[in-house]
């Protein structure tokens, strides 16, 4: 039996080791001292300041480590603070490999403890922070994706990092799940009233300020058209079968996600009391 037990213990722990050295994981540069760092379909935030670095989102701690070592190669300069965008844990895991060294700087509404890290530092709707020679504007994206979502936009760089409300032609996540399509879209438009001009998203592919009016009429496309086909009495299958948004489909998430928010936009709609 102990046999057994060592072997069981052997074999999950070589399939951990394995499924780290499978991630795709990369530090890239977005504009002069900002890099977006890469974990698979999530990225990050890394920001080289000449008083130390700033780390946004920890993603989790096996990729966490991963960057720790990518900096150290970089600077000498420790990691001085951890911004979490919000708390959803595919984001905010691992943020324990930083905070021994970093202060964590989260949201007002976010929890005491965001996956096993106490906040050292809340922030408010507008809010902003320097560090040394950079400047870091937070901006608190309403209701929608989450409740303590934020935006980050680093001075002078003018780079904005948005996670998860949206990304660069790329359909929102699904069938928006715990959202509805009003809320999720004021939070794009949140990020359409911020001031930078490169977008570095936490899914997908680095934009710029244009992109977020894209996405815009995107939503208001889907709600419209959603709407226009409920009223007029056709169930949700049909509205997926003939929505096609031709527009889009060199999109991300178009061919898995079109049908989902379809469904999505139809359920919150229904729930709000906007169809007749």
């Amino acid at each position: 039996m102990k046999a057994l037990a060592f072997l069981i213990v052997t074999l999950i722990s070589i399939s951990g080791l394995a499924s780290a050295q499978d991630a795709t994981r990369a530090l890239i540069n977005v504009a002069g001292d900002v890099y977006r760092w890469q974990n698979n379909n999530h990225f990050g935030l890394v920001v080289f300041t000449n008083s130390g670095v700033v780390v946004a989102d920890p993603i989790n701690a096996d990729a966490s480590s991963w960057l720790e070592g990518e900096i150290a190669e970089r600077t000498d300069a420790p990691i001085t603070h951890l911004i979490y965008s919000h708390s959803h844990a595919d984001h905010a895991s691992g943020g324990e490999v930083f905070a021994d060294t970093a202060e964590v700087i989260a949201h007002e509404r976010a929890p005491d403890d965001i996956v096993g890290v106490f906040v050292d530092r809340r922030v408010a709707d507008v809010d902003s922070l320097t560090v040394g020679d950079k400047t870091f504007e937070f901006t608190f994206l309403g209701e929608g994706h989450g409740t303590d979502l934020m935006a980050v936009v680093v001075r002078p760089e003018n780079v904005a990092f948005v996670v998860d409300a949206m990304a660069p032609r790329r359909l929102p996540f699904r069938d928006m799940p715990g959202s509805n399509i009003d809320d999720w879209t004021n939070q794009v438009r949140a990020v359409g009233d911020l001031d930078f001009d490169i977008l570095s998203p936490g899914h997908g592919n680095v934009g710029d300020y244009d992109s977020v009016a894209e996405v815009v009429t995107y939503m208001e496309t889907l709600r419209a058209e959603v709407l226009a086909g409920l009223n007029a009495g056709k169930t949700v299958a049909e509205l997926q079968e003939e929505l096609t948004f031709d527009g889009y489909t060199d999109w991300l998430g178009y061919d898995d996600w079109r049908e989902a928010n379809i469904s999505g936009t139809a359920r919150s709609l229904q729930a709000s009391g906007a169809v007749n």
